[in-house]
């Protein structure tokens, strides 16, 4: 079965095609700029160079179309036609408290998702215009959606309640949702796998770090908790994300700088996190260049990410009663060498103790952790597209 797996933006839309019996990528590549001047497409089959072309694309169903034409096409398509692709699955951001799991998408499916998008403004209408235009141009092929929050929907009342008035829970929903789930769920599968542990009997904290940063706690396979909140703000520092700040001090900040509420959301999501403690960068490679060259504060930077994540582990630890795995994914948890040997070092009173060699390692699957450590620690390089095509594979 070929599953085509689109994960759509605001102005961008991701695809890979699998074959879900092999689990083969076929062809993967990138809609960019949608709706703007100089949008291109960026097409790799499988084996071949990426071929990046310019081309129109003033709505999401012109970049799908862009994307079957490349799919097809006789000089390097992958497929002889559009009836090739058995089923369709979608990355939906936020299913609050409706999707526990993946589900075949029909009208009500979309409605209720729409029902969500207060949740998630910038990224649940995006995904929806994706279904939309795959629909129109493939009526007949089933559609999964696969959500972001599903994995988390396991996680306690204690875990989930904010300390704010209950009826704000009930009338609106105001509570921890979480993100990242798909990456979660599928690298705390695989570190169960790695470690020769049963995944309904195994303790795994997976650190999911990258631009956007998130821990959670996985218990006999299900999320106990996780970091990020209602929105992705919460948690961790991130790249110009502010992670967790005192509510006070939103309202001191914005009395002495006179800013209104969306200027200080706008700070908040855009301007905080790496790039606003350093004032280098957003990306971790530079502010981490930076600091290893004597730059105070983005040495205060890396310093603040490294401890915000061991004391989220920490605290995943004690929720948990102890812990048989950890795995670092995603773009700085798979590439940082340096990242991760100094988030170990909290790890101590936890037994662990990293191989060096081992950790000088960049995006494989590897166990870092020396034999006689306590707990095992893996790089697991995550794999959202293929967790997507399992989904939907296994949904018709």
């Amino acid at each position: 079965m070929n599953i085509l797996v689109i994960n759509c933006g605001s102005s961008s839309l991701k695809f890979q095609v699998i074959n879900s019996e092999t689990e083969e990528v076929k062809a993967s590549g990138l809609c960019e700029r949608i709706g703007m001047d100089e949008s291109r497409l960026v097409y790799q089959p499988a084996g071949c160079e990426k071929e990046k072309i310019t081309v129109d694309m003033p709505t999401h169903k012109e970049a799908i179309k862009q994307v079957i034409d490349a799919l097809t096409n006789e000089k390097n398509g992958v497929l002889k036609s559009l009836s090739e692709i058995d089923a369709v699955g979608h990355r939906l951001v936020h299913g609050g408290e409706k999707f526990n799991k993946s589900v075949v998408i029909t009208e009500e499916v979309i409605k209720t998702v729409e029902e969500c998008n207060d949740l998630a403004p910038l990224h649940n209408p995006a995904n929806i215009i994706g279904v939309r235009a795959t629909q129109e141009l493939m009526p007949n092929v089933p559609m999964v959606g696969v959500f972001d929050t599903a994995f988390h929907q396991t996680m306690p009342p204690k875990a989930y309640l904010y300390g704010t008035p209950y009826e704000y829970y009930e009338k609106h929903g105001v509570r921890r949702y979480g993100f990242h789930g798909t990456s979660h769920a599928f690298v705390s599968a695989r570190a169960a796998e790695l470690a020769g542990k049963d995944y309904k009997d195994c303790k795994t904290i997976v650190c999911h770090l990258g631009n956007g940063s998130s821990i959670s706690a996985v218990l006999n396979g299900e999320s106990v908790d996780t970091s990020m909140g209602l929105t992705p703000l919460e948690g961790l520092l991130m790249g110009t994300r502010s992670g967790d700040i005192d509510p006070g001090a939103l309202e001191y900040i914005m009395k002495k700088e006179n800013l209104s509420y969306a200027e200080m959301m706008t700070i908040l999501n855009k301007k905080s996190g790496f790039l606003g403690i350093s004032g280098v960068s957003s990306d971790c490679r530079d502010v981490d260049n930076a600091a290893a060259e004597g730059n105070e504060r983005a040495k205060h930077a890396m310093d603040v990410f490294h401890y915000r994540v061991a004391k989220t582990v920490g605290g995943y630890v004690a929720a948990m009663n102890g812990v048989d795995v950890i795995a670092f994914t995603a773009g700085i948890g798979e590439n940082s060498v340096s990242t991760r040997a100094e988030i170990c070092k909290y790890f101590g009173y936890l037994g662990i103790k990293i191989d060096e060699e081992k950790n000088n390692t960049r995006g494989e699957e590897i166990l870092i952790s020396t034999p006689d450590s306590k707990v095992k620690v893996f790089i697991i390089p995550t794999n959202e597209e293929l967790k997507i095509a399992r989904e939907t594979a296994a949904l018709v």
